[in-house]
């Protein structure tokens, strides 16, 4: 029998813990766990498109437009059994706070109806 995978969607945001990310992303894989990156512009400024795509073993979405972006807040939603922001800034906690879906990691986290975790770290 195949043993279920926690999928986890991680938003990360442009706090300097940023660039602990990879290693997040590896002690998760160590247990099993699926993870999917999301990125604020911000946060592409810390931590590696490259770095994440790597050790997550799948595509790093952010807000740009891509071709091969397909309606991906609803897709990534859907296929998320949890999300978690880490780190969270307090520009994106705000954001939530007030219901503002102004890029890919707001909107997620607002049309998401699992589990959201939030990790702040300003």
């Amino acid at each position: 029998m195949k043993e279920e995978r926690l999928h986890l969607l991680l938003g990360v945001s442009g706090g300097i813990a940023a660039y602990k990310m990879p290693l997040l992303i590896r002690l998760l894989k160590k247990n099993n766990v699926e993870v999917k990156v999301v990125l604020t512009k911000a946060a592409r400024t810390l931590v590696g498109e490259d770095a994440l795509r790597t050790v997550s073993g799948n595509t790093v979405f952010f807000d740009e437009i891509s071709p091969t972006y397909d309606m991906d807040h609803i897709r990534l939603a859907e296929w998320a059994d949890l999300f978690l922001i880490c780190p969270a800034t307090a520009n994106t906690i705000a954001k939530l706070a007030h219901g503002i879906a102004d890029n890919l990691l707001t909107t997620l986290a607002l049309s998401f109806d699992g589990i959201l975790m939030i990790a702040p770290a300003m």
